[in-house]
């Protein structure tokens, strides 16, 4: 399963005891797949800026998530033929993502911990959306040559054994046994047909109610030559970007991928300072739910840290329950600080 959640209690020694008897329970049980995830000293600031800076990072988090999603997207119709082998291409500092996720560490280098929390969210901010306008000139441009190849190449008429029954009967003054196939792709077959230029107009309509794509054909050897050439230069275009264009992607979907996880780390860095209080001592782990067992490992971190918020472990150990004061928006609502990592969302691409 490649969903992930990612959570923090405090780490006095109580609930570090509560963190043993989870490890305990749920290796025992095989409920999850437990490690440490490491979050650095970083710069509190003001209570007033961490209850901002929660909501900015909100969405964030969701555009960052958006972004890798589309290159990942992008990175399987580029492969066209080889989509199967899309996975493979999806690597974080050059480690497959799950790899990555359970041995994070904050990159010191590209977001130095010294400076305020802000500088480092509108670092990150900057960062995603620079590879997200990247991705559409890249991707707008490789499109274009790809699409002006594939309308060439589609100037065919298909349904080759449909064509030869009923080519001389759509209209009048069509000459027998005139069709020649002089052109032929994957996607089908060209033809010449020949018939009076009176009946041209009847003969296009009654062409197009059968489904066959039809063009005027008068014979050009310099205009099919350019053509030709064309078509040999969109293709030739489309070969060179390729590589240069694989490349991109994979290096910026791991640059967007690193950058999704340090905005995570933050976020639980924000919210378990805004939860817990000053000063900063939390623990953060990764759980990995096995698929069968997600509402047990639930109930068990209900139960193991219902003491950091007996009213909201009440009302989800009890739904049903009515209580007073207690308003819990559209967002899961747990005891404890909790983010899901969902990267099953990579699954499709």
């Amino acid at each position: 399963m490649s969903e992930f959640w990612l959570i923090s209690a405090p780490g006095d020694k109580t609930n570090l005891q509560a963190w043993e008897r989870m490890n305990t329970v749920t290796s025992k049980s095989n409920l999850s797949s437990n490690s440490k995830f490491h979050i650095p000293d970083l710069k509190v600031g003001t209570l007033d800026a961490l209850v901002g800076l929660s909501d900015e990072l909100g969405k964030l988090d969701s555009f960052a998530e958006s972004v890798i999603k589309k290159i990942a997207q992008y990175i399987g119709e580029v492969m066209e033929d080889s989509k199967d082998k899309v996975q493979e291409n999806l690597l974080a500092n050059g480690v497959d993502l799950i790899s990555y996720l359970t041995r994070f560490e904050w990159d010191m280098a590209k977001y130095p911990i010294k400076q305020p929390l802000k500088n480092i969210s509108e670092a990150l901010a900057k960062q995603v959306t620079q590879i997200e306008t990247d991705l559409k000139t890249r991707s707008a441009a490789y499109n274009n040559i790809k699409g002006n190849l594939q309308s060439l190449e589609k100037k065919t008429v298909s349904s080759y054994v449909q064509w030869q029954k009923t080519y001389e009967s759509l209209s009048d003054m069509v000459v027998p046994r005139s069709t020649k196939m002089i052109a032929e792709d994957a996607e089908g077959g060209l033809f010449t047909v020949t018939l009076f230029r009176k009946v041209m107009d009847d003969f296009k309509a009654k062409a197009r109610e059968n489904r066959f794509m039809v063009r005027e054909f008068y014979f050009d050897e310099k205009e099919l030559k350019c053509e030709k050439e064309e078509l040999m230069k969109l293709a030739s275009d489309k070969k060179q970007q390729y590589g240069p264009l694989l490349r991109w992607l994979k290096v910026n979907f791991s640059e967007a991928f690193v950058a999704w996880i340090h905005v995570k780390a933050l976020r639980v860095f924000v919210e378990s300072v805004l939860r817990y209080g000053l000063p900063v001592n939390f623990q953060a782990m990764l759980l990995q739910p096995n698929r069968k067992s997600v509402k047990r490992l639930r109930d068990v971190l209900n139960v193991v840290f219902k003491h950091l918020d007996e009213v909201a472990a009440a009302s989800i150990m009890e739904p049903g329950m009515d209580i007073p004061g207690l308003q819990l928006s559209n967002q899961e609502y747990y005891p404890y600080v909790y983010f899901k990592v969902d990267l099953s969302l990579l699954d499709s691409s």
